[in-house]
């Protein structure tokens, strides 16, 4: 169909279809993913032949991976992979090698195919669905226990290697070179100068950017930019005869320490949702479906194959990282579906002819099948895995906290005191806290604590930051920066912010910060101990008052010399010594005090 009365018509068709395809299968425990691949093997030439511009489909709907890329890049926060680092590049990376490995192997021996297409075919069965298995952890609150951590940990480093391994079938292809594309090592030259090029646009023009859209605050704005970031990092890519998606990616990386990738996130996630629906009602179209009804016993057998080695693989790394043999089968058993980047590999394996398309449509069938496992699996998993039980239930978010006139954000022992603080003048308070174990026990004393992160824009506007006059920061740690704090005043300047900061190098760290007052975690209380320790040695009262006035004095002005020069060791010869004591107290200092 063409003209504008055949676009509306085919977008009717793929949206109601769709539409009733996930109702359905979310209704059986299925999941959105198989949903969109059913309703696309339906529409398509090889169902009821509603719709055909297969290749039409594709080509937007690759705009969905792009997104997908650039979401996964976001996450890459520093902070972040620094506490999970062994559990992404350690396990992630040997459960991916160890998985490809034995999957190529088995499917090298047992289909007969060539070395460079059981490669290409096992590597990507080697990966799992992070777009099935992280909702249903986060539906069962499992997302934020150790066993749920470590499923992120091997599902996000399964994300990295997309890249890698767009690359290794791009190396092993047997396709006619195209005369239009440069050589190798001219590719090589034009990926790094592209991602050194995006990672400097990143920092003086992107966060730039962001910065005065978040002055002026139209969230519209947010929108545009983001969408134009992700698609104009993917276009140089593409312009260079590069990986399209690697520019996505480094456009999340870039933007990972950015105070607004919450918002981004939030603000790209209903395209990126969008658009990969359509990518998989794209793949269902392209299944040829009577190839894999003529063959049903091979591609049950293929399924059953690659769940039982995927299993086996993972159990036996996660063992080796530590894990109870419950949990370790239980991770395997987690994770030993097919996911959605199969297709999209399997479909780069077609393009550079290691692989016939009916070999793509096979074994894309058989990803569905193993993805289909996925809900019983989980029930194993739930059985077998009772020692890892969740650390929480669905937990209540700031929504529902309603307006407040302070919000406190962290309720450990400097919370508490804030909070109870202003709770007796008789003030609103909205309390936020990140760690759910914290929330229950709070719980239990009457208190209600919403989860969430307090460093997130998004999430302190629906907490109601907009009406409030007060936001303080009661959190232990050193991520909340100047650049968290900037965005904070940005977005809700009517409100004045408090923090708590660890030490002296993370008060010299916020130095800048627009913050109408900060505290050092122990330094009052430092303070107060050392004033009955001195008592205890019998020093008279008005001695302890004169030592705790020019100990402050000292540290004032040993903090103002390290932060004109930057290093913490200026202004030692200000700090007390055994050499060096307080002189004591003379007539004069007497009547003075």
């Amino acid at each position: 169909m063409h003209g504008n009365g055949g676009l509306l018509l085919d977008s009717v068709i793929y949206l109601g279809f769709a539409l009733v395809a996930v109702l359905l299968f979310r209704r059986l425990g299925l999941g959105a993913t198989l949903g969109y691949l059913v309703a696309g093997a339906l529409i398509g030439p090889h169902g009821l032949g509603l719709l055909g511009n297969t290749e039409n489909i594709m080509a937007l709907a690759e705009i969905g991976i792009v997104l997908l890329l650039f979401i996964i890049g976001l996450e890459l926060h520093p902070s972040r992979l620094m506490r999970l680092r062994r559990d992404i590049f350690g396990l992630g990376l040997a459960q991916v090698v160890v998985s490809g490995i034995l999957l190529a192997a088995g499917i090298y021996f047992v289909t007969g195919f060539s070395l460079g297409a059981a490669i290409a075919v096992g590597l990507p069965l080697a990966l799992s669905s992070t777009a099935q298995v992280l909702p249903m952890l986060q539906d069962r609150g499992r997302l934020n226990t150790p066993f749920g951590e470590r499923a992120f940990s091997i599902l996000l480093f399964q994300d990295l290697s997309i890249v890698p391994l767009i690359t290794i079938i791009a190396a092993l292809s047997r396709a006619p070179v195209d005369p239009a594309a440069p050589p190798g090592w001219q590719l090589a030259i034009h990926t790094v100068l592209a991602v050194a090029g995006l990672v400097l646009a990143g920092r003086f023009v992107l966060n730039p950017l962001f910065r005065l859209i978040g002055r002026i605050g139209a969230r519209e704005l947010f929108v545009v930019a983001g969408l134009f970031t992700v698609l104009a990092a993917a276009a140089i890519m593409e312009a260079l005869h590069l990986s399209a998606a690697l520019g996505a990616f480094v456009a999340g990386v870039m933007l990972a320490d950015s105070p607004y990738r919450h918002e981004l996130e939030a603000d790209i996630e209903p395209f990126r949702s969008l658009l990969l629906g359509l990518f998989f009602v794209g793949v269902g179209m392209m299944l040829d479906v009577d190839a894999v009804v003529s063959r049903p016993h091979v591609v049950l057998g293929l399924a059953v194959l690659v769940i039982a080695i995927k299993t086996l693989a993972i159990w036996s790394v996660a063992r080796m990282f530590g894990m109870r043999g419950r949990s370790a089968l239980s991770l395997g058993l987690l994770l030993s579906q097919g996911g959605e980047f199969g297709f999209v590999l399997f479909a780069q394996a077609s393009d550079a002819l290691l692989i016939a398309p009916e070999a793509a449509s096979l074994f894309g069938a058989v990803v569905t099948l193993s993805m289909a496992s996925t809900p019983l699996l989980m029930t194993l998993v739930r059985r077998f895995n009772r020692e890892d039980a969740p650390i929480t239930a669905a937990l209540d978010g700031p929504e529902n906290a309603g307006a407040a006139r302070a919000i406190v954000i962290g309720y450990g022992r400097v919370g508490q005191t804030v909070a109870q603080m202003i709770m007796a003048q008789g003030a609103s308070v909205t309390v936020i806290d990140s760690n759910p174990e914290q929330i229950e026990r709070t719980a239990s004393f009457g208190m209600k604590v919403y989860y969430g992160d307090g460093s997130r824009v998004d999430l302190l506007r629906r907490a109601g930051a907009e009406e409030a006059n007060l936001i303080v920061y009661c959190v232990n740690g050193e991520w909340l920066g100047a650049s968290v704090i900037e965005a904070v005043r940005q977005a809700f300047p009517q409100a004045a912010v408090l923090a708590r900061v660890f030490d002296r190098r993370h008060l010299l760290a916020l130095e800048g910060a627009e913050l109408n007052g900060m505290v050092r975690e122990v330094w009052e209380s430092a303070i107060l101990l050392g004033r009955m320790a001195l008592e205890k040695l019998g020093v008279e009262g008005r001695q302890i008052d004169r030592i705790d006035l020019e100990y402050r004095r000292r540290d004032e002005e040993r903090l103002a010399l390290q932060s004109v020069s930057g290093d913490l060791h200026s202004g030692n010869e200000m700090m007390f010594h055994r050499s060096g004591p307080l002189p004591a107290a003379t007539p004069v200092d007497a009547e003075d005090k």
